[in-house]
């Protein structure tokens, strides 16, 4: 047991960390004079004094992390961080149990969006803004953030990052240091966090509302503080500022990070993920507009067209908010927005799915099978841009992407097996394991994940940690070989 101390006394210091988070909806609890300042008084409690027993018990056993423990310290993190997550919660709703308050949790943390919780409008600020501030802390990976903090105090990072880091991260060290790669990145993820606020507010959101829906949207997340999510505004600024910022939050940190240290837009022309991402939601935007013209969904084009164009960028990107019931658009739509969630995000991005990078290579992999096919002699290499994809990438993604098409079979005959309707069950799978949120059938944008029993929201729960860290990071901890010494 000693020999995982030193991964407890890491995770002694993310929690007490963690914990320290929760002064930031308390005080504003405390601005705002609501009712939910009690339940982060007891939560903060509980939270920092579980940290710091377990980092005062195992202090003594302090060491530089090794790649095996920055697997376990990563899945570790993942299922205890909801559980305090979602103290605020339980203390203020006492009715909600400890499952749905566990699958709000897990929802923020990962990015996915999905919600058991009604009556939104009814709840303080503070407590939408702590469901929201969860997606801004998992976005980018709440132990990232730590990585910038550790090195302080005698634990190295970068094996953590690694299993952290949203997406195959194309330039894993874009300063000499991870913790000062953690701070560029950071520094990009708040100044766009700042600037969708701001856009927010003068698009005509009240400002507590322009900063919950700034948190949603940078970490493409999907909470709202209204039940009828962005469509309770109605307002095409506050749906054009919300596209623009989902679609920067779905591109690459890295490149973001890398154009602004250089302050030239060099990176994102020399960032071949960035060309095909924008060209799939381009063409998707068009062909869905033309395609429910011809099948009359909306009364003319132009409404046609502010819907689709909103809900292919949302579901797409992950970041699964909605102004439309588009479950009423034909079966075939609803499927197709579904599926490009399932990799248009770009890697280092908040968003789900196997990402642009994979999407592309599976592509160049499937082309050079037909040309050997065709002219076995021929030599063609895989290529991403003008970088030659090595053979042990080329192994790794086609890996992920088996083990991902088996995680979704499996999840949605499990959930099948427990009485849900297929095509629920198939949309909630996906939804979660892409961390989109909405999905179709009973958990559609029109409402939401609450009326499924316990066991089929655990399943989800696991489901949706499983595809925030991208499925092998969990798998590898669940191996018996891995706890084979």
């Amino acid at each position: 047991m000693r020999t995982y101390f030193p991964v407890l006394n890491t995770l002694g210091v993310v929690v007490m960390i963690f914990g320290l988070l929760m002064s930031f909806p308390l005080a504003v609890s405390l601005f705002l004079h609501d009712a939910a300042t009690v339940a982060y008084d007891e939560a903060i409690l509980i939270t920092f004094g579980t940290g710091l027993a377990l980092w005062t018990a195992t202090r003594g056993s302090r060491r530089d992390l090794r790649p095996r423990d920055g697997f376990l310290l990563v899945a570790v993190t993942w299922a205890v961080m909801p559980v305090f997550g979602s103290l605020p919660l339980i203390f203020y709703m006492p009715e909600l149990s400890f499952t749905d308050a566990y699958f709000e949790a897990a929802s923020g943390l990962s990015t996915t969006g999905a919600t058991v919780l009604t009556g939104l409008d009814k709840l303080p600020v503070s407590i939408n803004l702590w469901r929201t501030f969860l997606h801004w802390v998992g976005g980018m990976g709440v132990i990232v953030l730590m990585v910038a903090i550790l090195p302080l105090l005698g634990i190295g990072g970068r094996q953590v990052f690694k299993a952290e880091a949203p997406g195959p991260m194309k330039e894993s060290s874009l300063t000499p240091r991870i913790a000062e790669t953690a701070k560029g990145l950071w520094t990009v993820y708040t100044l766009i966090t700042v600037a969708c606020g701001i856009s927010l507010w003068m698009a005509g959101m009240e400002p507590w509302e322009s900063l919950i829906h700034a948190f949603s949207i940078v970490g493409l997340g999907g909470f709202s503080s209204k039940d009828a999510s962005l469509g309770h505004f109605n307002s095409v600024p506050i749906e054009i500022v919300t596209i623009v910022f989902a679609l920067l939050a779905a591109c690459n940190y890295g490149t973001h990070y890398l154009a602004l240290a250089r302050g030239s837009f060099r990176p994102y022309a020399q960032d071949p993920e960035i060309r095909w991402f924008f060209a799939v939601q381009i063409i998707a935007i068009l062909f869905l507009t033309a395609y429910l013209t011809y099948f009359g969904a909306h009364e003319h084009i132009w409404a046609t067209l502010r819907y689709v164009a909103f809900h292919v960028v949302s579901i797409s990107t992950a970041l699964g908010l909605a102004t439309y019931d588009y479950t009423l658009w034909p079966m075939f739509a609803q499927l197709l927005i579904l599926f490009l969630g399932s990799f248009a995000p770009c890697s280092g991005s908040t968003g789900g799915g196997i990402k642009m990078i994979r999407a592309i290579i599976l592509y160049q992999q499937v082309f050079r099978e037909v040309v050997r096919s065709l002219h076995p002699a021929a030599v063609r290499p895989v290529r991403v841009g003008n970088a030659l994809v090595p053979d042990q990438v080329l192994h790794a993604v086609l890996g992920f992407s088996f083990m991902y098409m088996v995680s979704i079979v499996t999840l949605t005959l499990v959930l099948s097996a427990t009485g849900l309707e297929i095509i629920t069950a198939f949309s909630a799978v996906v939804a979660c394991i892409n961390n989109t949120g909405p999905g179709l059938g009973a958990v559609g944008p029109a409402s939401n994940y609450q009326g499924l029993t316990d066991v089929q929201t655990w399943v989800l729960s696991f489901t949706m940690i499983l595809g925030r860290l991208e499925i092998f990071t969990l798998l590898v901890v669940l191996t018996p070989t891995f706890w084979r010494r």
